[in-house]
């Protein structure tokens, strides 16, 4: 604070409160009147944009007569003693009232101040009520927290990136306790020097031994189980009640067509999938955050599936984010986020099988048999302007 503000201070009677650094709650009646401030700018500025200056004298008028709703009366009120007085007020007065009684210098100085005496007295009166019930109601179900001296805190700062995004910066240690509710901590990224912080913006700092950025997401069972990746032919296991020739047969089969057992997924070249979206429509959702420990999975994963073929690299604008589905084996299951991609695709309306139809199909038959793809997805290939 600079002495001729000290000096203004002490003449005027003013105390003085200091605020700490990024708690602007302090100030909420300057914080309050720059936002309607802004509202009422707003309205009018839309129908004037280039002489919009010239309307702020009676705009700071319109603010100035209205009552305070903590005080009870307006700012002009209580500066010069009286209401403010437009022609419809000297009209209503002179029709109800008549002139008014003439009144010599020192006593209307007298009745000025005595005026001003009691309207002070008022406004500090609603004012230290309004106070009260702010408070209560702000510190509704508050809890208490205290640090000592040597704690280590965490403190919400303004970003370095932006000073309008804010997130918890730290730890830094706690000197000493300057009131009720402010502290003052040693911001060791700014070399030992001390700042003021309110309880607001302090955190407790707990040392763990592991933290996991994201969690996983939970298993699904919409595909089934998935076969385990091998290249070579795996020797499916035989019922033992059947006879040995018949389990000779079996492993004769397995062996004839080893490329159906294969767990490494084939391709057809009869048809291609395309996918239709709605026209100037373009997807771009950011990825998701991965824990330190999985990305060596990913890149594993992305390897086998270059080599295999199932996927290339692209420069396109469309970008949708993967997500690692953990399994019971532990193993992780790559997939990848489409939702948004569906939302905007065109689908046909295929017509589907009704369930008792079908039924009455196989209520006579003895044998059922399904058809299993492995990683079925990746056995079609996208059209060229799908991909």
């Amino acid at each position: 604070m600079s002495l001729t503000l000290r000096e203004l201070y002490e003449l005027l009677g003013v105390k003085s409160v200091r605020t700490s650094v990024y708690h602007p709650q302090t100030d909420g009646l300057v914080e309050r009147l720059n936002k309607t401030l802004k509202s009422m700018i707003r309205k009018f500025i839309h129908d004037d944009e280039r002489n919009w200056d010239k309307w702020l004298d009676p705009l700071l008028f319109a603010v100035r007569e209205v009552p305070q709703a903590s005080t009870g009366f307006s700012p002009f009120e209580l500066l010069f003693g009286r209401r403010p007085r437009w022609v419809l007020d000297l009209l209503k007065e002179h029709w109800e009232e008549g002139p008014s009684p003439g009144k010599n210098e020192i006593q209307y100085v007298l009745d000025l101040r005595a005026k001003l005496h009691t309207l002070g007295e008022l406004s500090r009166e609603n004012l230290l009520q309004a106070q009260e019930r702010q408070q209560r109601l702000y510190n509704r179900g508050a809890k208490l927290r205290q640090f000592t001296p040597g704690e280590k805190v965490l403190v919400l700062l303004p970003s370095s990136s932006s000073k309008l995004l804010a997130k918890w910066q730290g730890p830094f240690v706690v000197t000493r306790r300057v009131g009720d509710v402010d502290y003052e901590v040693v911001r060791s990224d700014r070399g030992g020097a001390t700042q003021i912080y309110h309880l607001n913006l302090l955190k407790a700092w707990r040392e763990t031994e592991s933290v996991f950025l994201v969690s996983a997401v939970a298993e699904s069972e919409e595909l089934g189980p998935e076969v385990p990746k091998s290249t070579d032919p795996t020797r499916l296991p035989s019922d033992a009640r059947l006879s040995a020739a018949q389990q000779a047969d079996i492993a004769r089969l397995q062996d004839q067509f080893n490329d159906v057992f294969s767990s490494r997924p084939g391709r057809t070249d009869l048809i291609v999938h395309h996918i239709e979206t709605s026209p100037g429509v373009t997807v771009r959702t950011r990825p998701y955050r991965l824990p330190e420990h999985k990305k060596k999975m990913v890149q594993r994963e992305l390897a086998a599936m270059l080599e295999m073929g199932v996927i290339e690299e692209s420069n396109s604008a469309w970008c949708s984010p993967i997500v690692l589905v953990t399994k019971k084996d532990g193993s992780i299951r790559f997939c990848v986020d489409y939702r948004r991609v569906n939302a905007v695709s065109r689908f046909d309306a295929y017509p589907m099988p009704r369930v008792d139809e079908l039924l009455d199909r196989l209520g006579t038959a003895q044998f059922f048999t399904t058809l299993d793809l492995t990683k079925g997805y990746w056995q079609i290939p996208l059209s060229p302007e799908s991909r």
